[in-house]
């Protein structure tokens, strides 16, 4: 049997982790410390609890490791990555943003795109919506997927893996970006106002994913728009919930990922430029 790692119990680590635990896997979640979180589904009482092994005094290897922790929390815990994997590990990226793989210094490494929503209050994670983990198509992320089927876990390997990658930056673009600026969950999208800004971005980083050589279809914008009516109105994004409890934000590697690729392409994105601008303050 294979053994898991994961490491951040936060909202998608532990996510996945009661994913993997539900169907018998054999898993440790490592944290900053020794501790527990509890899990819970939203909208139901019932709550699991998982014991959180410090990282750094971890010596247990694992087969697949997820790395669950924040951009902005990388660069903290790659000295003790070696505690936890073997040569042949498989490590999946798990992060918001893009542009930090190059950093994991191992042969067998993926950045998901991140399907799993939920929040973190103290020691307490809520899980809203989504299980799943985008991939690009190999060995290594096909044997993943063959072994966690059984699993709430969704793995999927892409043949299109860059069209997924760019398609939730730019939904991270939207929503995360006027949850922070307003310090409001998705019920700030009724305001018509925030929405006018929200769909600006999203056809803004659209330009610049064009530029890239990425191409969507021409109702992107209006699509997404749809998937954040979907949200629950409480639902925040994990930019608004640092800003809220006064965490670094992930700016660099979402909107300011996205915005320097519009000056290396020359292009006009007054939405992305400004908002950036602001959210870089913080």
């Amino acid at each position: 049997m294979k053994k898991f790692g994961i490491i951040g119990p936060g909202a998608v680590g532990t996510a996945i982790a009661y994913a993997l635990n539900q169907s018998g896997h054999n898993v440790a979640l490592f944290g900053r410390s020794n501790s527990t979180v509890l899990f819970q589904e939203y909208n139901h009482s019932a709550q699991h609890e998982f014991t959180v092994h410090a990282l750094q005094d971890a010596h247990e290897q694992v087969d697949i490791l997820f790395i669950a922790v924040k951009t902005t929390q990388l660069d903290s815990i790659i000295p003790y990555l070696n505690n936890v994997i073997h040569s042949n590990s498989v490590i999946i990226l798990t992060q918001n943003g893009y542009g930090q793989l190059q950093k994991i210094n191992h042969p067998y490494k993926y950045h998901a795109v991140v399907y799993i929503s939920g929040q973190k209050d103290k020691n307490s994670v809520t899980h809203f919506r989504d299980w799943t983990l985008k991939l690009p198509i190999n060995n290594n992320t096909l044997n993943l997927q063959a072994v966690t089927q059984d699993s709430l876990l969704n793995i999927e390997c892409l043949e299109d893996y860059p069209e997924h990658v760019w398609y939730k930056l730019i939904v991270n673009l939207g929503i995360n970006t006027v949850t922070a600026l307003t310090r409001q969950p998705a019920v700030v999208l009724k305001s018509n106002e925030v929405k006018t800004l929200c769909y600006n971005l999203l056809v803004e980083g659209k330009r610049v994913a064009e530029a890239e050589n990425i191409h969507f279809d021409d109702d992107l914008e209006e699509s997404i728009m749809k998937i954040y009516e979907g949200y629950p109105d409480d639902m925040g994004t994990s930019m608004y919930y640092d800003m809220m409890n006064a965490r670094p934000l992930e700016t660099q590697y979402i909107q300011g990922y996205i915005y320097n690729l519009s000056q290396k392409h020359q292009l006009s994105t007054p939405y992305i430029e400004s908002t950036y601008a602001i959210l870089s303050t913080f």
